[in-house]
């Protein structure tokens, strides 16, 4: 069993994990999840949906979020390097409305558990990334929902280089605002 080292984000749930690494002259091995590890850090153990995407540099998805059936994720980048964002949507926390980063990469090999109660986005660095994530309840999509990624109120400062064109799908396009947004979390 490899250790994992936790880093809180400031936000309440919301933690880096760095997984060992062992690596040579073949290569490398690491443990991306364990049951006994996670439990000793007072993470979740139980997760019942793993996703994985690929997206093209300058792509950028979320901030989503479920109303019902909230998502914890445990998200990780296999290639590829991402810019990945959190925001805690949980009205009695002391940091609503805040928000925590990582760079993840491929090579990092850096994962980031964003708790049920938080809107999630990412942006593509690289020229492709490979982007998975494990999720501690099924996707709901009656209860889809999100929050634009450059609203003005929560002031994300993305690392988005001047001139450069985003890519959104329709539906991130559309998200509304963080002021009409009402927490039930």
């Amino acid at each position: 069993m490899a250790e994992i080292c936790v880093t809180n984000t400031g936000l309440a749930g919301l933690v880096i994990i760095e997984p060992t690494i062992f690596g040579d002259d073949r290569g490398y091995f690491l443990e991306a999840y364990n049951t006994n590890e996670f439990k000793k850090h007072g993470l979740p153990t139980k997760f019942v949906q793993d996703n994985e995407s690929m997206s093209k540099k300058g792509v950028l998805r979320g901030l989503h979020f479920q109303t019902n059936n909230p998502q914890g994720k445990l998200v990780r980048v296999v290639t590829g390097e991402v810019y990945d964002v959190a925001v805690d949507l949980r009205g009695n926390s002391v940091t609503y409305g805040k928000w925590a980063a990582v760079v993840l990469s491929g090579t990092n090999k850096k994962m980031f558990y964003i708790p049920p109660g938080f809107a999630h986005g990412f942006l593509v660095l690289s020229d492709e990334a490979v982007f998975t994530y494990k999720c501690t309840t099924p996707y709901d999509p009656y209860s889809d929902s999100g929050i634009l990624y450059n609203d003005n109120d929560l002031g994300i400062e993305w690392p988005i280089s001047e001139g450069e064109n985003l890519l959104l799908s329709e539906k991130d396009k559309c998200l509304k605002s963080f002021s009409n947004f009402k927490t039930n979390f």
